[in-house]
């Protein structure tokens, strides 16, 4: 069996989660990658086959998006070229995890695919929204990768189709303790912002995880350390608490753990108020932006209740198993559409004039 998987790349969380999934989706056969997005800061340990700068969300320093640098890097006659020339019908599976141009080539050559991914449970309306809903941020996430059958991903399983996080194996095989320090991640910030307010909480250790930095730097009660799969994980582990985005693969891992977690959602970016509202259920803290007030909410936040634990109702292996199902569903059901119209086709050339 061939398996296409498109990654989308415009963050570290899918290209993470993409790394867990690997192996047990080679036990099903030769599988290729298409990586689509051009600033993760994660090394993709992949098997990438296909490449594409496609469609890259990049943020400002103060929390928000840098739209202006957004449509700098958007191309649309490379995009649509890109989808033309991608093979996607030599392969028996594609596995789509939120990327546009897999989809347009998809829907160009009649190619069945699985939309597979935290952003495919919001084909569900069960899923948490946010307090106001945003009509261009339910397009986005409902048809920006449009597919034939979706394997959505989140905190819980708010509708039939939607399973567990992928929690990496080093988290799951961890045993979680509390060093003291708080790891925080917030690449829609600038280390100068952040820096700026955690020097002012003088009595906590953090250790920040910065895009521009090239090694650990300690300053006062801040360590800067570069961006690092492994050195994320292990300051997770050992940590009290995290600061980070409102994104879906960190928060999800540090409930799995029971680490106290402050979240800040970016500005602008609709799913990421959507996770905000389903991760108060967890007793999560939310906070809008960072103010002057922002070291006082991190105190009161270290000594707020502990969060809800995320519990596990697939592990990765089931996840993988039911995407592949899905997806030799899909190619059974084209071979029956063929069969039917050839059989149809056949008929009405056999019939009286």
């Amino acid at each position: 069996m061939k398996i296409l998987y498109a990654v989308q790349a415009t963050g570290n969380g899918h290209i993470s989660r993409a790394m867990e999934l690997m192996p047990f989706l080679e036990q099903y056969g030769e599988v290729d990658v298409f990586l689509s997005g051009s600033n993760s800061n994660l090394h993709p340990k992949l098997p990438v086959k296909y490449r594409s700068n496609g469609l890259s969300l990049f943020y400002g320093n103060t929390g928000g998006l840098d739209y202006w640098r957004m449509w700098k890097e958007l191309n649309l006659q490379r995009i649509w070229k890109e989808a033309k020339s991608l093979p996607v019908e030599k392969y028996d599976i594609v596995l789509n995890d939120f990327d546009s141009i897999t989809a347009m080539a998809c829907t160009l050559k009649k190619v069945p695919s699985i939309g597979f991914g935290h952003q495919a449970s919001f084909q569900s309306n069960l899923t948490p929204r946010a307090g106001k809903k945003d009509f261009t941020g339910e397009m986005v996430l409902q048809r920006y990768a449009r597919a034939s059958a979706y394997i959505g991903l989140h905190f819980q399983q708010y509708d039939h189709f939607i399973y567990s996080p992928v929690i990496k194996e080093d988290i799951l095989k961890a045993y979680p303790k509390n060093n003291g320090h708080i790891t925080v991640y917030l690449s829609h910030y600038s280390d100068e912002v952040v820096l700026n307010v955690l020097h002012k909480v003088k009595d906590i250790r953090f250790e920040v995880f910065s895009k521009k930095a090239k090694q650990l730097e300690k300053k006062e009660n801040v360590t800067l350390i570069p961006i690092s799969n492994e050195a994320f994980t292990h300051s997770m582990i050992h940590a009290n608490g995290i600061i980070t985005g409102a994104g879906f693969e960190t928060p999800a891992e540090a409930l799995y753990m029971g680490k106290q977690l402050l979240c800040l959602p970016i500005r602008g970016q609709y799913e990421q108020l959507c996770n905000a509202a389903a991760l108060k259920q967890f007793n999560v803290t939310v906070v809008d932006k960072i103010t002057d007030s922002f070291s006082s909410e991190v105190q009161n936040w270290l000594h707020n209740s502990a969060v809800k634990p995320l519990t596990l109702s697939h592990s990765t292996y089931e996840i993988v198993q039911k995407a592949v199902e899905a997806g030799r569903s899909l190619q059974k059901k084209t071979e029956q559409e063929v069969f039917t119209d050839i059989f149809t086709r056949q008929k009405e050339i056999n019939q009286p004039a």
